[in-house]
């Protein structure tokens, strides 16, 4: 499952100010809201129940914030690259500065976890986060993330 399935162009923030792990969650609900058409604060709120369970912090300075949505037609992603650091309880203590939101239909069982999967695979490719940092937009940033991955030479 390609993130183009799921990631427009349009879904993707270079450089996102926020301090703080909620305030980076209520940024990525307004933005999604915005895109999808929906309520912010079911969005929101559906991010923090989430967060409630344990971080999505998943490493390395990456977090995959996600959760089902009622009547959502299709998943929906959403990359925002923060301008700092901030400290998002990850798994490993680091600080996080690469945001990809995950939303799924509330029935897309295999789906979402599918996608969450491919999330975490594409963002952990070696030199992946270089390429990241080093994009100048939203459209070279997108680029990066929708570029299918190079086999490895056997």
């Amino acid at each position: 499952m390609p993130l183009l399935d799921f990631l427009s162009p349009e879904a993707v923030a270079p450089s996102l100010k926020v301090n703080s792990k909620k305030q980076a969650l209520q940024d990525l609900a307004t933005q999604a809201s915005r895109l999808l058409g929906r309520d912010e604060r079911e969005i929101f709120d559906t991010l923090l129940q989430r967060e409630r369970l344990g971080s999505t912090g998943i490493g390395e300075g990456i977090a995959i914030p996600h959760g089902k949505l009622p009547r959502l037609g299709s998943l929906f992603g959403l990359f925002a690259r923060l301008e700092k650091p901030i400290d998002f309880e990850a798994l490993d203590g680091e600080p996080v500065d690469m945001l990809f939101l995950l939303l799924a239909p509330e029935g897309a069982g295999a789906d979402h976890l599918k996608a969450l999967a491919r999330v975490a695979r594409v963002l952990r490719e070696p030199g992946i986060h270089d390429r990241i940092r080093a994009a100048r937009d939203a459209s070279a940033l997108y680029a990066v993330l929708t570029q299918e991955p190079t086999p490895h030479a056997a």
